[in-house]
């Protein structure tokens, strides 16, 4: 019986690469956490002028539909005016 041939897989490197990707979705996961829960990447918000706000183009919703500029809403009246973008 001079050399003996082995069917099992060398089980070191097998490890060693569960480990590296274990360790790599660890991180992956740690990292999306973080980016997900802080600002620290984001650009910070600009104030937008009455100017630029009046200039901006609104579509009305339903059957009627109509483009007007935002000025409108308080040409006459006061208004308060809430823009808010989401990201993505």
């Amino acid at each position: 019986m001079g050399s003996e041939m082995s069917f099992l897989p060398d089980l070191g490197a097998f490890t060693m690469g569960m480990w590296s990707v274990g360790l790599g979705a660890i991180g992956a996961a740690v990292t999306g956490i973080v980016l997900a829960n802080t600002d620290l990447f984001l650009s910070k918000p600009e104030k937008a002028t009455l100017e630029f706000l009046e200039e901006i183009e609104l579509k009305t919703l339903g059957s009627e539909k109509r483009t007007f500029k935002a000025g409108e809403l308080w040409k006459e009246n006061g208004a308060v005016i809430m823009a808010v973008r989401r990201p993505g």
